[in-house]
């Protein structure tokens, strides 16, 4: 593995680290307008990640195939899907701005369950960047350098306010400043984890990419629907979360025309 492929796959991981460390400067809690801005704008580069770092590439590298060059596309996305649902239903979480807890019953503590929910969507984020920087390693010409890069930034700084988001309310819950901070740093870990298991993944099976960039795909408008959009509409004044969705969006989408 090369250092531009190691350091664009750390890339996220100090983004999550960085807001996770919000919490020695921040002496409350996010309040939820400002939360609902940040989980809007989280949403709008998934969605947008989701669309121009991965799905066109993946339609795009299976053209060979015809009128069924849809098919690596789709059926990689529905796999993806219904394995965040799986996830969803196996590993206890707790969303934010919910004391029902997800999947099945456990003793865990609150503020554990509330580190899964987030670990739990970072998966797809970390084999999103995982299987573009595989693109790029296996000379695929439709995915640059630095295309792989503008999907790590663009999720760098999404992961920026989720740390924030996991560490300030663990804070809030009566853990420690430190203990606060690494429960948000570890919510991120698996990213660089993910990214790796899935350029090793890719390296093995070349022909499998498309699949494999559609199924990140999938996983990331999972979490988007099932989770983010719920919270950043909850409430009154649910249409800041829409305008924050539509920054996120455009600045993903900026970020991979112009660097990729």
């Amino acid at each position: 593995m090369n250092l531009n492929v190691f350091y664009g796959i750390l890339i996220p991981f100090i983004g999550t680290s960085a807001g996770a460390a919000c919490v020695f400067f921040m002496k409350k809690d996010l309040n939820q307008w400002v939360q609902r801005c940040l989980t809007g704008f989280a949403a709008g580069v998934m969605v947008a990640a989701s669309v121009w770092s991965l799905l066109i590439p993946a339609l795009e590298q299976s053209e060979e195939m015809g009128k069924l060059s849809f098919v690596p596309a789709a059926a990689g996305f529905w796999a993806g899907v219904l394995f965040l649902l799986l996830l969803d239903h196996i590993i206890p979480h707790l969303h934010q701005q919910t004391d029902k807890a997800e999947g099945p019953k456990s003793r865990l503590q609150k503020t554990t369950m509330l580190v899964l929910a987030v670990t739990l969507h970072n998966i797809p984020e970390g084999m999103a960047v995982g299987v573009v920087y595989a693109g790029y390693l296996t000379g695929n010409a439709q995915i640059t350098l630095m295309g792989a890069l503008a999907l790590s930034l663009g999720i760098a700084i999404q992961n920026f306010p989720e740390g924030a988001i996991i560490s300030m309310p663990l804070r809030s819950e009566g853990m420690g400043k430190t203990k606060a901070f690494v429960g948000g740093v570890l919510s991120g870990i698996v990213e660089p984890v993910g990214a790796v298991l899935t350029i090793l993944a890719a390296g093995l099976i070349v022909p499998a990419l498309p699949y494999l960039l559609s199924f990140a795909a999938g996983a990331m408008l999972y979490v988007v629907v099932e989770e983010l959009i719920p919270e950043m509409s909850a409430g009154e004044h649910s249409n800041v979360g829409t305008i924050f969705f539509a920054v996120g969006f455009t600045l993903m989408m900026i970020l991979d025309v112009a660097l990729g």
